[in-house]
């Protein structure tokens, strides 16, 4: 009897039933509960008249909300934490998308390959295979960060004269106009040859002046600014991160104060006397023109009544007096222009304010509207240019570097990095495209833009460590001929800016999209700080109903797909990703209930609980990668030959949902709480692996010999033809191996039988051709094999006054 009740609770709580649906089906039990239990008609009268007492009360709008929520409106109002206007403008700022799907519970899939496949124009794509490849051929990376610590004059005046800065601008003001998803691409492909270039074009087309004039700027502004961003003859950088503001960049201490002021020879100007000291500005060495935020006083109310105006965002040529810029920081050997910049009592015309006086204290919105670009396109497209590098060298050259006599990619450690390496790609570039795809429909996602931000560089970072520990002494000795070290070497950037990551995981991946993406938190939060009573109860009664049907029909169907683990759920077919949909529908249910739970449980306390939250974030993270994984996987036609990325991408990422949840069960403070939670989301156990030893054999095979899988998965790389390059050889050497193998172990088996008496390989060719054992071009070929693996395994040298002086200038 029990058992049904449970039942019946069960299917209400998942289909969520109405309030009549679940009086009746209560009316019910009761009758059947009262005649298997014998009890009295009294007792029989009483449960019914509660049970209707409880339908009007619920059912009945006047009644409910005299006597239950308004009740919960005061306690809501109490323990809700407060919102600084900074968080405020974070939590308002971009737009929600798949993310908010994901939240749900029940994502719809068929509304995820619904969307568009990502592509370019035939115009992008020739910018891509144009003047991308040449400037790529340009770069010699060990020049510019090693000799020059600059790009040449050369390289400056090609990235100005063709455009790159003006990716973003419309044409109508002399830009280029691209897509997110060229914009992207270009910077992936300018990484995968050089981390200085990339970063000098990816910045004035992420957060900056041109995006923030684009969206706020005057008309005036506009007009001045623009053409000659697009044209390359202002080089624009964006001051924000100070000294005593890094993430908090809220608690900026550079401040402005509204006043008159002497300007070009006119003697009362109003304007703004600004002071500043900022740190870590990308082109700020170089800029001529100065994006700047800074807390505004109008202690006079030359503007208007208000003292403290808040954050302002200012314009300001670097030519203008008082305004220090030259000066240079040196992160991680990169020899990209960054650097700090100061400013002391600057004195501005209100006309340099981004948007003019009507966009006065708007600053903050204005950057956190706008950060989603920086996030979502330009670092996980650096990120993924160098993850393509490292596969497609780190497989080559896996499969040509051989010890005891065998290719050192065959070893299972080495396949257990390379599998690493191949699957991180996949999933990380999935993730890119996908991303800005959603830009390109109009979204500002900024959970998403966090998301992926935070695990292109992490995931990055995997890579490129497995890429060098499969170098050994090739990864580590510098020089022209290392393609993998200043990838190692910078990679820390990407992981720092734009947001550190440890803070981005801990406070801002949930931390945001538990109230931007849950479908009634927004709503409740909202309605408690409305100040129009009547309006705020019709609000909050709505969208507390709302969350009490969400939740319960979360909680069960958190339980019934963790028992049939996600088997039934009507998915997208297709015998190699149904259960991975079916699985991430498993998962979307049993977070929605976890972030409910802890929500309502922890309250403002959540906010301190920062390993929980950033555990949530993880699950939330995890099931969005794998969406753009699922996608990329049916846009690219489900090859069949993709499936080994495929499988150990999602078989890694669902075990990773599942570790995060059991951190968040077993580190939850309420020990009921952890219990139910454990009896809804794993009623059976822990029970998915991580992926098998077999998956990480095929994608180390996948990486190692040439193929549609291994180009698919490097596409949008510079590879250059020439054999001189180190790529270039590397890419020859390949083809050699493969080529020559045969004929190399005809050669070893002569040698065995005492046919060939030659030590050495080249001399054992020489002899091999003089006794017939080779044709010419057999021998031709075996020599240029020789040549071209030398060439890939040796690394540089240099004399020791080359070294010596470079140490010299670097202590002058």
């Amino acid at each position: 009897m029990l058992l049904a009740v449970l039942i019946i609770i069960l299917l209400l709580a998942f289909f969520r039933a109405s309030v009549t649906s679940w009086v009746f089906a209560m009316v019910l039990v009761v009758a059947v509960v009262a005649t298997q239990a014998r009890i009295s008609d009294t007792s029989l009268l009483i449960g019914y008249f509660t049970l209707f007492l409880s339908y009007g009360l619920f059912s009945i709008p006047s009644l409910r909300h005299k006597f239950f929520t308004s009740q919960v409106l005061k306690i809501f109002r109490k323990v809700l934490p407060e919102v600084s206007a900074t968080e405020q403008a974070a939590i308002n700022a971009g737009t929600v998308w798949w993310d908010s799907d994901l939240f749900s519970g029940h994502p719809d899939w068929n509304k995820l390959l619904a969307f568009p496949k990502c592509k370019l124009s035939k115009t992008e794509q020739a910018f891509l295979d144009n003047e991308v490849e040449q400037l790529c051929a340009m770069l010699d990376d060990w020049e510019i960060t090693h000799k020059h610590a600059d790009l040449s004059a050369e390289t400056w005046k090609f990235i100005k004269d063709h455009g790159f800065f003006g990716m973003i601008i419309p044409k109508r003001y002399g830009g280029l106009e691209f897509s997110a998803q060229a914009h992207s691409a270009i910077v992936a492909k300018i990484s995968s040859r050089s981390g200085t270039a990339a970063v000098s074009v990816m910045v004035p087309n992420s957060l900056g002046p041109a995006e923030l004039l684009l969206h706020y700027g005057t008309r005036e502004q506009k007009k001045k600014y623009l053409p000659r961003l697009a044209k390359g003859l202002e080089v624009p950088c964006f001051a924000l991160t100070g000294p005593f503001a890094g993430s908090d960049a809220g608690a900026i201490p550079d401040h402005g104060q509204v006043c008159y002021g002497s300007f070009k020879g006119q003697q009362k100007v109003l304007g703004i006397r600004l002071t500043w000291e900022k740190r870590y500005i990308t082109l700020a060495p170089v800029a001529t023109l100065l994006g700047l935020a800074f807390k505004l006083h109008d202690p006079d109310h030359l503007l208007s009544a208000e003292t403290e105006r808040g954050i302002t965002l200012a314009l300001i040529p670097t030519d203008t007096p008082g305004v220090q810029i030259g000066r240079r920081h040196f992160p991680m050997n990169s020899a990209f222009m960054n650097g700090p910049t100061q400013g002391k009592d600057v004195f501005i015309p209100m006309d340099y304010v981004i948007g003019g006086t009507a966009r006065v204290g708007q600053g903050w919105r204005m950057l956190m509207e706008c950060l989603a670009a920086g996030r979502s396109i330009s670092l996980p497209a650096s990120s993924a240019g160098g993850m393509k590098l490292a596969a497609r060298t780190t497989g080559a050259y896996a499969r040509i570097r051989k010890q005891f006599k065998t290719a050192i990619g065959k070893f299972e450690g080495v396949e257990e990095a390379l599998a690493r390496i191949g699957a991180h790609t996949y999933m990380v570039d999935a993730a890119r495209q996908f991303t800005a795809m959603a830009l390109d429909l109009g979204e500002k996602p900024s959970v998403i833009s966090a998301i992926v931000k935070y695990h292109a560089t992490e995931r990055g970072r995997i890579v490129i460590n497995d890429a060098m520990d499969v170098h050994g002494g090739k990864g580590i000795c510098l020089g022209p001929s290392n393609y993998l070290a200043r990838h190692y070497q910078q990679m820390p950037i990407g992981i720092t800016v734009e947001g550190a990551n440890i803070l981005t995981r801990t406070m801002i991946i949930f931390g945001q999209g538990a109230i931007r993406c849950h479908p009634y938190v927004l709503k409740e939060i909202s309605a408690v700080h409305d100040q129009n009573h009547e309006r705020a109860l019709h609000q909050f009664d709505e969208a507390l109903l709302g969350h009490i049907s969400f939740s319960l029909c979360n909680a069960a169907r958190s339980f019934v797909y963790a028992l049939s683990s996600g088997r039934g759920i009507r998915v997208p077919q297709g015998a190699a990703t149904v259960r991975y949909y079916q699985l991430l529908s498993r998962f979307s249910a049993s977070f929605a209930l976890c972030a409910d739970v802890a929500m309502a449980v922890l309250g403002g306390s959540l906010k301190r609980r920062e390993r929980i939250s950033a555990r949530l974030g993880d699950v939330l993270s995890q099931m969005y990668l794998c969406s753009a994984t699922l996608k990329r996987f049916e846009d690219d036609g489900r090859s069949a030959a993709d499936l080994p990325l495929l499988h150990w991408a999602m078989q890694d990422a669902l075990y990773r949902i599942q570790q995060a949840f059991d951190g968040v069960i077993q580190n939850f403070p309420n020990t009921l709480v952890r219990w139910l939670l454990s009896a809804l989301i794993f009623p059976l156990g822990l029970r998915l692996p991580m992926p098998s030893d077999q998956l990480a054999h095929e994608i180390a095979d996948l990486l190692m010999q040439p193929g549609a899988t291994r180009d698919r998965l490097t596409a949008g790389i510079y590879l250059p033809e020439d054999e001189q390059e180190a790529v270039g050889a590397l890419e020859a050497s390949l083809l050699s191996t493969l080529q020559c193998e045969p004929l190399q172990a005809e050669l070893e088996r002569a040698h065995k039988s005492g046919r060939l008496k030659a030590l050495e390989e080249v001399p054992r060719i020489i002899e091999a051709r003089a006794l017939g054992l080779l044709t010419e071009a057999q021998a031709l070929l075996l020599r240029r094999d020789y040549s071209l693996r030398r060439k890939v395994i040796m690394v540089d040298d240099f004399p020791a006054e080359e070294l010596k002086s470079v140490h010299e200038r670097t202590e002058t």
